[in-house]
């Protein structure tokens, strides 16, 4: 009897374990929406959020003609902390819009052809609670990305 307690007791703290370690951190968005605010205050940005979160200042508009989602486009770009450590780089790459993350689908609709534009994507937009390689889980990324082309 004392032993299926035992089990018991120690099956309810693990799962519990199980469930609140896996549960997203509801303050998150909000704790990445400050980052973001004062990453713009300190570097002096002039842009704007969308509905999603993600900040963008239109650095050149490009052409009036934007792609969509389905298109291939061709863009150069550097991706950065938001302590300024670059974790990637591109020169004329070209990509269907629809293979990236959330943040560059919205992100790069929002210019032309030979449109600049730096994006500030939090982590919902980017790589989540996972992460991918060096950046790290729930992290804030800037990209700095040109259309060259779709």
């Amino acid at each position: 009897m004392i032993k299926n307690k035992t089990i018991t007791i120690f099956t309810f703290i693990f799962l519990s374990l199980i469930v609140f370690s896996c549960k997203k951190d509801s303050n998150q968005p909000e704790v990445e929406h400050n980052l973001i605010e004062a990453y713009v205050s300190e570097n002096q940005l002039d842009g704007q959020f969308t509905s999603s979160g993600l900040y963008y200042v239109i650095i050149q508009p490009g052409t009036t003609d934007h792609p969509t989602i389905n298109s291939s486009v061709n863009c150069s770009y550097k991706g950065y902390t938001l302590d300024n450590v670059v974790f990637d780089e591109g020169n004329s790459i070209t990509f269907g819009l629809y293979q990236v993350i959330a943040g560059w689908q919205e992100g790069i609709q929002l210019i032309g052809k030979g449109g600049k534009i730096k994006l500030i994507i939090p982590s919902d937009l980017a790589y989540g609670s996972a992460g991918s390689g060096s950046i790290g889980p729930n992290e804030v990324l800037v990209f700095d990305v040109t259309l060259n082309d779709f």
